[in-house]
């Protein structure tokens, strides 16, 4: 078919980006500022540009046509015309061919390229080509209403591009997360949802190809409706079969979602999407200064998601990944979807637009609670039914084992469910997913073998990365042969995983802490896309995976050890015993001024008749405990570490968990 040579005048259509009608495709993009549209055809291999259409119609701020005999797989892109004026926050430049902000399929992954960042240059040879996407039957929308047993956090390519089992074809991608082995590995672990890391397409930050880097992480958007290729190849499909294959084996996809900032970076970087549509309104701007871009994420500018037009494209996307069959979502920097021009406020407009829409409140929403802006920290301000990935229970849970004075007292707060961050909003402990480490930072097993990082391998001379870590080595930095220090790493490695699993809130473990996965202490490991920071299925750790197993395991039989309220007091009848009781190694309840030099310590909660203890001893001397009488002649049955004849030992660095029998 000959390429038209017009588009034809339509009604407004219902939706932006590219709409397939009865006979044709409906073109409708946002562009307050810019002057006039262009749509640009390529042929059926995205090579040849065939026709540049203006879009015909106008309806307020957005410019729509509709193209005759147009149809799914259809390749585009855009270009728009208007002024360039920097200092009034306006960038557009017509050579620079757009990506659909809207578009669910691109042909090609992005990469980097300073053509793409220079006033008058044409990038068409570089940018992907949109596609017209065929209509979806989104898929039955369940509401979420149990919060998650485990949270296993995991990047696709890293995954599984080292794993035996999965056919070479499909490492790297989401179609390799069905495999039976896969799914195998998930259920010995008791995982009930997955929380992929962005794969949204992305592109690499501009420093990292010149160091011969790429990025791993996916933390890096052009826009927010299409996957990226290479973990996708065959499109949104690749997402659909991955949420029906996990729902049918009970486990829940949540995906990691980057709705702070894109790729096009700060004034020096690229113009692929958004900036070409209209910079000024799709990116936060100084009051005092309209050229300035405002940078609360770190990465050069910050969506401006106060501003209808955003959170209509932030809405939109949501609801189409949520079509896609996905449980729930993680929100990276969370803090900027509910800044406006005055700061941080759980009122923001877009959170608001989230927890009424029928579906999307039905979701698992999760906020990473912090930005880098001002009043950026924000853990516990967050509306119900948001979760927040909590910081604090991170860092006191470190720091108790490492040993800095003073905090058992942290460490029972961040066990109990962390109230006093969570209880004000009226939210119960499962508003707290608990994690000692994740993506960023150190490795668990890095955790208890480095004091320091170690980040040369990122071209920045080690300045990159987090300087307050609160690790330790025992005794030695990084890799060991000593028989004495891998018997501590192993003993702080298992204590801090029993109080992950013995927390109230949400667990989250990050794929391959539990088998004791390395990053050779680099705490950044955001552009190690290479073999030797890809998860190593053939060193897996056996005995440990065994324990983490057993942990879980523990706490799915024991509702005393998820229960979604806080601690008050309240006696059990059946027992005689409070919701909660510290004590200390003697068995005497432990006194305020017990807590300041606190080494060895229990937990015991009891409701129903069923009661567990949970005993914590981070010194360095076998402790004899001495346990609580139980009535009506029930007694304490140790779990996990059981040894005959050694039932009321706590070995030095170590926890030990009983039940009433």
């Amino acid at each position: 078919m000959a390429a038209p040579d017009r588009l034809t005048p339509c009604h407004l259509p219902a939706g932006l980006g590219a709409t397939v009608t009865d006979d044709g495709v409906a073109f409708a993009v946002f562009s307050r500022h810019g002057e006039r549209v262009e749509l640009c055809l390529f042929d059926e291999d995205g090579v040849e540009e065939t026709a540049r259409l203006k879009l015909p119609s106008r309806s307020g701020d957005i410019h729509h046509g509709w193209l005759r005999g147009a149809g799914a797989g259809l390749r585009y892109g855009f270009r728009v015309h208007g002024p360039w004026q920097p200092d009034q926050g306006h960038r557009f430049d017509p050579e620079k061919l757009l990506v659909d902000p809207y578009a669910s399929v691109i042909d090609r992954p992005f990469r980097w390229d300073p053509i793409l960042a220079r006033l008058g240059a044409d990038s068409a040879g570089l940018v992907p080509r949109s596609v017209v996407a065929g209509a979806l039957q989104a898929l039955p929308v369940r509401p979420e209403s149990e919060a998650p047993g485990l949270i296993y956090e995991l990047a696709v390519k890293s995954f599984s591009m080292r794993h035996p089992a999965v056919p070479e074809p499909l490492r790297g991608t989401l179609a390799a997360l069905r495999d039976p082995a896969i799914l195998a590995h998930l259920g010995r672990l008791g995982v009930s949802h997955v929380e992929l890391m962005p794969i949204a397409a992305w592109m690499d930050e501009r420093h990292l190809p010149p160091l011969g880097l790429s990025n791993a992480w996916g933390y890096n958007p052009v826009n927010f409706f299409a996957l990226d290729p290479r973990l996708a190849p065959r499109g949104t499909a690749e997402l659909r079969a991955l949420c029906e294959a996990y729902a049918k084996a009970g486990i829940g996809v949540i995906l990691d979602i980057v709705l702070n900032h894109t790729a096009e970076s700060d004034a020096h970087g690229a113009t692929l999407c958004l900036r070409g549509f209209d910079n000024a309104v799709y990116y936060r701007h100084s009051d005092a200064d309209p050229g300035l871009l405002v940078n609360d994420t770190g990465c050069g500018h910050t969506l401006a998601l106060d501003r209808a037009p955003v959170i209509r494209m932030a809405m939109d996307s949501l609801r189409h990944w949520r079509g896609c069959g996905v449980a729930g979502f993680r929100f990276d920097l969370g803090t900027v979807m509910g800044r406006t021009a005055q700061g941080f406020t759980p009122d923001a407009p877009l959170l608001g637009a989230l927890l009424q829409d029928p579906q999307l409140s039905r979701a698992l929403l999760i906020a990473e609670p912090w930005d880098i802006g001002p009043g950026g920290y924000q853990l516990g301000a967050f509306p119900a039914p948001f979760s927040e990935w909590n910081g604090r229970y991170r860092d006191d849970v470190r720091r108790f084992w490492r040993g800095d004075d003073g905090l058992a007292g942290a460490l029972a707060t961040r066990l109990a469910g962390s109230a006093d961050l969570f209880a004000a909003r009226h939210r119960g402990p499962r508003a707290s997913i608990n994690f000692i480490a994740a993506h960023d930072g150190f490795t668990l097993a890095d955790l208890v073998s480095y004091e320091h990082k170690h980040n040369h391998a990122n071209g920045e001379h080690n300045r990159d990365g987090d300087n307050l870590n609160h690790s330790w080595n025992n005794g030695q930095e990084g890799p060991s042969d000593d028989p004495d220090v891998l018997a501590r790493r192993r003993r702080d490695l298992l204590a801090l995983l029993a109080t992950l699993f013995l927390s109230r809130g949400v667990p989250m473990l990050t794929a391959g802490d539990e088998f004791g996965r390395t990053q050779h202490g680099n705490n950044n490991a955001y552009a190690q896309d290479k073999t030797e920071f890809w998860l190593d299925w053939e060193e897996v750790d056996e005995a440990l995976l065994a324990d983490v197993a057993a942990l879980s395991s523990l706490r799915a039989a024991t509702p005393l050890l998820r229960g979604d309220g806080f601690f008050d007091g309240t006696i059990d009848p059946a027992s005689g015993l409070a919701d909660v009781t510290w004590l200390g190694p003697d068995g005497r309840e432990l006194q305020p001024a017990d807590w300041e030099r606190c080494d060895v310590f229990a937990m015991l909660v009891a409701a129903g008749g069923d009661a567990v203890l949970a005993a914590f001893n981070r010194g360095a001397a076998t402790v004899r405990l001495t346990l609580p009488a139980l009535r009506s002649g029930r007694s304490w049955r140790r779990q996990i570490d059981a040894a005959a004849g050694e039932e009321d030992l706590l070995w030095p660095r170590s926890v030990a968990i009983f039940l009433a029998a």
